[in-house]
């Protein structure tokens, strides 16, 4: 991603908006004139978190910080970490408790979808344990490796198998254990990350619609955001991260709304990754959005990479920003680098 003034950071490039695709994803017509099938849309979506809550007390210490110092610099105040519960477990459990909300049978699934960087080994990997486990093991199951915009870009792609025909039920999970590749002695880390899952069923013709999604890549700039073999810990150039995290996601929201045929002012919640409150407010404040429209959520679970989204949808719900018939923005950006965002229409449950 290259580096831009401050002018131009917002603005995007009006070659990445197809005028006619604009038309036919706003109106339901293509340009041929024939009326789309229905859309696929998120028929449920669930969390699981450890029950062991960590204060800022407890990392502050051995940081030689206190407690506000962690907050006042992220927006967060605890999080959760396994204290025995596995990957696998968490991932379980939120997908079933999706499942159920939607009313259907794990053996209804064709594919599981998991959005993870912190398996609970490297072999086998996380989608057929999380599948056998829920009761689905003939299901399609595939791990999706894209940092914190994993979960952002498996929904892309169930989308992409329901729209195709490929599949009727697609299971999508986002699922961390960070307190696993976390240096807890590394100020720049250390307060940042939770564990934690959250799960979407995605079913063709609805109920509600999947809009535009966009993912976007930037290989040279990956060192930012880093954990190699030998170490096995995450690394982070926090200062370089905040500006790259705030440029792309504040680009592709103005993209897919414009993908959509639609205004910011048109958009009833805005979901963006939970990694820094201050990530959150920078966006925020760029794109003009009403503090009321973008939820936060860090104060309680932390940065927990893939699964920040769907938790951020879970908790939107229970707290009633979430409300049927609200027309969603999702965003993320991570490692890789990788970035993105979409729209979603939203009539499930929570």
């Amino acid at each position: 991603m290259p580096d831009l003034s401050p002018g131009q950071q917002w603005e995007v490039d009006a070659s990445l908006v197809d005028p006619e695709g604009l038309v036919a994803r706003a109106t339901g017509v293509s340009t041929n004139g024939a009326k789309r099938s229905a859309a696929p849309g998120i028929a449920a979506i669930a969390a699981a978190l450890p029950e062991r809550v960590v204060e800022n007390e407890e990392l502050a210490g051995p940081l030689g910080v206190d407690s506000e110092w962690i907050s006042s610099r992220t927006g967060i105040h605890r999080r959760r970490r396994v204290n025995g519960e596995t990957l696998v477990y968490l991932g379980a459990e939120a997908g079933s408790s999706a499942l159920g909300l939607a009313g259907l049978d794990p053996a209804d699934l064709d594919l599981v979808l998991v959005a993870t960087s912190t398996p609970d080994q490297m072999l086998p990997q996380a989608a057929p344990l999380i599948a056998s486990r829920m009761g689905a093991p003939s299901a399609g199951a595939v791990d999706v490796g894209a940092a914190c915009t994993g979960f952002l870009s498996a929904l892309s792609l169930a989308t992409a198998q329901l729209e195709s025909g490929r599949a009727r039920a697609v299971l999508v999970v986002g699922a961390e254990v960070m307190s696993r590749v976390i240096d807890y002695s590394d100020r720049r880390t250390a307060g940042l990350f939770g564990d934690g899952a959250g799960a979407a069923v995605l079913t063709h013709g609805g109920p509600g619609q999947i809009g535009p999604i966009a993912l976007r890549s930037d290989g040279e700039r990956g060192d930012l955001i880093r954990a190699d073999w030998e170490e096995r810990l995450v690394r982070m150039d926090g200062r370089a991260t905040f500006r790259a995290a705030v440029a792309a996601m504040s680009a592709t929201t103005q993209q897919v709304v414009s993908d959509a045929g639609l205004g910011l002012g048109e958009i009833d919640l805005f979901v963006y990754h939970q990694a820094n409150s201050r990530i959150i407010s920078a966006v925020g404040e760029r794109l003009d959005l009403p503090p009321d429209r973008v939820i936060d959520c860090l104060a309680e679970y932390g940065n927990t990479s893939a699964a920040s989204i769907p938790i951020a949808l879970s908790e939107a719900a229970s707290t009633g920003l979430l409300r049927k018939g609200s027309r969603v923005l999702l965003s993320a950006f991570g490692a890789g680098l990788t970035w993105g965002a979409g729209i979603v229409e939203w009539e499930g449950a929570a």
